[in-house]
């Protein structure tokens, strides 16, 4: 348990302080040596100090950071939350390394040191059945190949991500854009309880912080931050994405994108980037070889679900449908099947869990 003479009080508290930023901090922190000397310094030092006004010298030396910060460690104590400052081993690597790392990161789970094999994968939280089955399978082979799953946790593309890595029993860490003890979005209750089991939940932002517009791209840089690069994956021209996009070319690590329909708008974001000279990722393998890695480096080559057996009809039948959804007419013709046969086959593969009816005699492949 936190005590109060704990140094991650100091921390805590002179970044309570109205008016002192991350960039104000740092400056005092390293001109006193430590966030407790700066906050038990004289007026005259803190004077001394470039930059600082008279009103926030004044802060300094009157804001009762003592009472708030034993508050963040009590609810830090009581909810199982570990909170990580920059100079604690603990503190992840890749993000340490960043232009402007978190000072102290709220933990829900566990953060290891594999975890610096890291990708990110981002998008829209409207995603086609397209969008959302690359994204579960793409997770899912760089979790089979060793790496951790980044993502923000939100509707769409964030929440398949997570899912998919946690479906190959591998680690994923969720990055909120609010207080670590606040749900959001609240569906995702369950999942942030899941993924604080096989991996970690964690923000900057204090206790009881609720989600605002403000906080996401400030929440982005961290996604990208943990990473060894990020893959975008539908995503509109105003996209939230194209932020940690940005991040991630500015943090100098590999961006990834996955192509999507010319004639959607949740493909122009990745598919400019990739004109812009995103790295076109079409499976897994596209992004271990990004990275520079081979398969053979790793302890699990790349793989996705195996497929359970089939029939010949159930073959052929797979083979006709795709990530598109496509017409029953329409896979009859191609398939050169009878209804009669087709109508067993697709029941079959239902049931298998390799096809999916969508409204209007629709079918597209389930690869999750």
């Amino acid at each position: 348990m936190r005590t109060n003479t704990d140094p991650t009080l100091y921390w805590i508290g002179l970044s309570s302080i109205p008016g002192v930023g991350r960039i104000t901090f740092r400056k005092l922190a390293n001109h006193f040596g430590s966030p407790e000397r700066a906050l038990s310094a004289p007026l005259e030092g803190l004077k001394n100090v470039d930059g600082l006004s008279d009103k926030l010298i004044a802060g300094i030396t009157t804001f009762s950071w003592r009472e708030q910060a034993e508050q963040e460690l009590a609810k830090a104590a009581d909810t199982g939350v570990e909170i990580i400052t920059m100079d604690d081993p603990a503190y992840p690597g890749n993000l340490r390394t960043t232009p402007d790392p978190p000072l102290y990161l709220y933990v829900k789970g566990t953060l290891r040191a594999e975890d610096a094999n890291a990708v990110a994968i981002v998008g829209t939280r409207n995603p086609t059945h397209y969008g959302r089955t690359v994204t579960h399978r793409i997770a899912y082979e760089l979790t089979a190949a060793g790496f951790t799953i980044v993502s923000g946790l939100a509707r769409g593309i964030d929440t398949q991500a997570h899912k998919g890595a946690l479906a190959a029993k591998g680690r994923t860490i969720a990055v909120l854009g609010c207080g670590i003890d606040v749900a959001y979005p609240p569906e995702n209750k369950a999942l942030i309880e899941e993924i604080s089991g096989s991996g970690a939940v964690i923000s900057e932002n204090p206790f009881g912080t609720q989600p605002e517009a403000g906080y996401f791209p400030a929440r982005n840089r961290i996604i990208s931050g943990l990473s060894r690069g990020t893959v975008i994956i539908e995503a509109a021209e105003d996209s939230g994405s194209l932020i940690t996009a940005k991040d991630t070319i500015e943090q100098g690590r590999k961006l990834f994108a996955v192509p999507g329909n010319i004639g959607s708008a949740t493909s122009v974001g990745p598919n400019s980037l990739i004109k812009q000279g995103a790295t076109l990722v079409e499976s897994a393998a596209d992004i271990l070889k990004g990275l520079g890695i081979q398969a053979a480096d790793k302890r699990s080559a790349v793989r996705s679900h195996p497929l359970p057996s089939l029939t010949q009809e159930e073959e052929k039948v797979f083979q006709c449908i795709s990530n598109e959804p496509k017409h029953i007419d329409l896979i009859m013709n191609e398939c050169k099947s009878t209804a009669g046969k087709l109508g067993g086959a697709l029941i079959n593969l239902e049931l298998k869990g390799l096809a999916k009816q969508l409204p209007g005699k629709y079918f597209v492949r389930q690869d999750s």
